[in-house]
């Protein structure tokens, strides 16, 4: 039984059709326009593939492919044997809207350093004149983790991104939060592995201190300009790790 009342025809009436050879992401982006329009409740129960299919004029697997890639990304709930649900509202799903449309557009690491970067300095300036003493004490605490940590990279790689999750946090910006989240993780797989040794650890640790004593000092500028010299090495390490690693 949905959780609203059947609103199928409604759904099916504002897709519209798409051309013939449509692929699959456009199906799923089509679908994502009427799930973050916010005409469509939570826990609505969606029209049945056949039905998605027809009023799009695309084959069933096209759609089928798209619901399960819009699952993965905790758009839409697909439950055996009842059907469809849309997860959340509008403004729950932007993290998820955001990490589709960079992961199906052509993304350049180079371009994602820049944006990256461009937030972590945003990030640092706010922090600065936002952070509380818990969210501070949060911030030190990881930044002592990262000292802790120097002989062991793993420990140390998680420390780093918890310094600068906290640090975001502090900031007090949700979606600038959300947005630096999707890119933070657009960039993972380079990341965990862009500190090599114990010389470039230490030099993090300096980089990252050195934003921390701003902060403390509620320096906003002197936040920002340590950030950006933080993030100069920074994205060098990761853009060296992402050239090593492609074939």
């Amino acid at each position: 039984m949905p959780a609203y009342p059947d609103r199928s025809a409604e759904i099916t009436a504002a897709l519209g059709s798409l051309p013939s050879g449509t692929p699959v992401s456009e199906v799923a982006r089509r679908l994502l326009d009427l799930f973050t329009s916010g005409s469509i409740e939570p826990g609505t129960r969606l029209p049945a593939e056949r039905h998605l299919a027809s009023t799009l004029g695309v084959g069933r697997s096209a759609v089928r492919e798209a619901l399960a890639a819009l699952e993965i990304l905790g758009i839409v709930d697909v439950r055996p044997g009842s059907g469809t649900y849309l997860r959340g509202t509008a403004s729950d799903l932007l993290p998820q809207t955001l990490r589709w449309g960079l992961l199906i557009g052509e993304r350049k690491t180079a371009e994602l350093l820049e944006l990256r970067s461009g937030l972590e300095i945003y990030v640092a300036r706010l922090a600065a004149n936002a952070a509380d003493p818990a969210a501070l004490k949060a911030i030190g605490g990881h930044l002592a983790k990262m000292r802790a940590s120097i002989g062991d990279l793993p420990a140390f790689a998680k420390a780093d991104r918890d310094f600068h999750s906290a640090l975001a946090k502090a900031a007090g910006n949700t979606a600038l939060l959300d947005l630096l989240d999707v890119v933070r993780s657009l960039l993972q797989v380079y990341a965990n592995r862009a500190v090599s040794g114990e010389d470039e650890a230490l030099r993090a640790v300096e980089e990252h201190a050195a934003v921390f004593d701003a902060l403390e000092r509620r320096d906003a500028d002197a936040a920002a300009s340590a950030m950006a010299v933080h993030m100069a090495t920074a994205s060098e390490r990761l853009a060296a790790e992402q050239a090593s690693a492609t074939p």
